[in-house]
C-alpha cells in the first residue's frame, strides 16, 4: 500500500490543532494509484442491469415508500441559479427548504416527527449567499441549514485560478458553509492529474472552515476511466463530497457514472479510512419504465415527493395496518431543464 494515502498520513496530517470541521483532509497525490485505474465498463453496464431490475420487480409498501421518500427530501440541496434570481426569491426558496412538507403530510397521526424534516441545504448564486444566510439564521443563532454557493467559475471553471479562488473566499465570508467548485475539465481530460491535485488544493485551502464540494461536470470527461481518476484526484486534494455535475452540461447526472464515483469513495475509504459524500445534478429519476430515466430539476423533484407523500399518507391513514405494495414515486413522468442536486452518504 503507498505511504502516501494511509490512513496514519490522513490523521497525522489533520491532527494539526488547526480547529478545521471538514469532512476530508486529504492526503498527498497517489499518482500511481491515479495511472493504475482501468473502469470495466461492461461490468458497470452490468451493475446498472442489476439495478433496473429491481425497480422494475420489487414492490415497495406504502411505509417504505415514506421513508424513501422522506430520505429524499432531507438530502436535496433546493438551488436557485438563475439570472433573474432576487433577494426574495432566495428568501421563498430558504422558507422552503425549512418547512419543506404541507400540512396534510404532517398532520398525517401515523407518521411521527414530520416537523422535523428540513432539506440539507439551500444553494444559491455568490451574490445571494447574504441573503440566504439571513433567513435561515433567522430564529437561531447559527443557520438550520447551511447555504451553499457554486464558485470558482461556474459552470464553466474558465476562469484563472486568482479569480476563482477569490470567488470561493467571497462565499465564505458571507456566510456559506458549502461551497460547489467546477474542476478545470481539460486538465482531467488531457491526464494532468497533478495540475488538477495542485488547483483544487488551492480551493480547499480558501474553503477554510467551509465543505468543499467538487463537480466534476462528468458529461465533459469523455471516458469513465478519467470520472473515475479525477474522483481520486479530488478526493486526495481534500474535497468532503464528489458531485456529478453542474446540471449545465449536455448529459449529467447518470448510473454509470453514479455507480463509478460511488466506487471511487468506497475505495478511498478503504485506504484512508476517510468517508466521504457523493452528490448527483440533475438527479436520475426511475420511472414505470426501468430502462428510462428523466432529468428533473431540484423543485420538480420536491413538488412530486410532496405530491406522492400526500397521497402515500393519506392511503396510510385510511389503511394503517397496510402493507399493500405502491410504487408511486417510480410513476412520475415529468420532465424540466433545470438544477436538482441530492446528496448521498457513502
Amino acid at each position: 500500500m503507498p505511504d502516501s494515502c494511509t490512513t496514519d498520513k490522513v490523521i497525522n496530517d489533520y491532527g494539526d490543532g488547526d480547529g478545521i470541521d471538514n469532512i476530508n483532509p486529504g492526503c498527498e497525490l497517489d499518482i500511481d494509484w491515479v495511472n493504475s485505474t482501468y473502469v470495466n465498463e461492461a461490468a458497470v453496464d452490468r451493475t446498472v442491469e442489476k439495478f433496473n431490475s429491481f425497480l422494475k420487480y420489487h414492490n415497495f409498501t406504502c411505509d417504505e415508500e415514506i421513508a424513501w421518500l422522506l430520505r429524499a427530501v432531507s438530502v436535496i440541496d433546493l438551488t436557485t441559479l438563475a439570472g433573474d434570481d432576487t433577494d426574495s426569491n432566495v428568501e421563498r426558496l430558504c422558507r422552503q427548504a425549512l418547512k419543506p412538507l404541507p400540512p396534510g403530510v404532517l398532520e398525517c397521526p401515523e407518521i411521527e416527527d414530520f416537523s422535523s424534516i428540513k432539506t440539507a441545504a439551500v444553494c444559491v448564486y455568490p451574490r445571494r449567499v447574504a441573503a440566504a444566510v439571513a433567513v435561515v439564521s433567522l430564529q437561531e443563532s447559527k443557520p438550520v441549514i447551511p447555504v451553499a454557493s457554486v464558485a470558482s467559475g461556474f459552470p464553466s471553471g474558465q476562469y484563472p485560478l486568482e479569480s476563482r479562488l477569490k470567488e470561493i473566499e467571497y462565499c465564505v465570508a458571507n456566510g456559506a458553509k458549502e461551497i460547489d467548485i467546477v474542476i478545470s475539465r481539460d486538465l482531467a481530460i488531457t491526464e494532468k492529474w497533478e495540475e488538477l491535485y495542485s488547483e483544487i488544493k488551492a480551493m480547499k485551502k480558501a474553503c477554510g472552515r467551509a465543505h468543499l464540494k467538487t463537480i466534476l461536470a462528468t458529461g465533459e470527461l469523455a471516458t469513465l476511466s478519467n470520472v473515475y481518476k479525477a474522483s481520486l484526484v479530488a478526493m486526495m486534494a481534500g474535497s468532503d463530497f464528489i458531485k456529478t455535475s453542474t446540471g449545465k452540461e449536455a448529459v449529467n447526472a447518470t448510473f454509470p457514472v453514479g455507480i463509478v464515483m460511488c466506487r471511487a469513495i468506497n475505495n478511498y475509504q478503504i485506504r484512508t479510512g476517510i468517508k466521504l459524500m457523493y452528490s448527483t445534478s440533475n438527479h436520475v429519476w426511475p420511472t414505470n419504465e426501468a430502462n428510462q430515466y428523466l432529468l428533473i430539476n431540484m423543485k420538480n423533484l420536491l413538488a412530486i415527493i410532496i405530491k406522492t407523500l400526500d397521497k402515500s399518507t393519506q392511503f396510510l391513514h385510511s389503511n394503517p395496518d397496510s402493507s399493500v405494495p405502491t410504487n408511486g414515486c417510480y410513476q412520475q413522468q415529468v420532465g424540466s431543464t433545470n438544477t436538482q442536486t441530492t446528496k448521498i452518504a457513502k
